[in-house]
């Protein structure tokens, strides 16, 4: 999975934020919509279409979409 693709994974796990909003160096904690169950959701998408595994901890640690796709990619 490229960097543009999950930065599209990743945007479709919202259902109100527009997707121009997601770029690789969003803040998505930042978001109005960001939640723990958003953050839940994340986590499903990344083992369904990444193969990987991440935590709340790996969320947490990360500040933009780019981060946590490096961070997945790290696993």
């Amino acid at each position: 999975m490229t960097l543009d693709e999950f930065v599209s994974a990743f945007a479709a796990e919202f259902d109100e934020t527009p997707e121009d909003q997601f770029k690789a160096d969003t803040e998505f904690k930042a978001l109005e919509e960001w939640s723990s169950l958003t953050a839940l959701s994340i986590i499903a998408m990344i083992d369904e279409q990444m193969d990987k595994t991440v935590t709340g901890a790996d969320i947490r640690a990360s500040k933009t979409i780019e981060d946590l796709f490096n961070l997945a990619n790290s696993k």
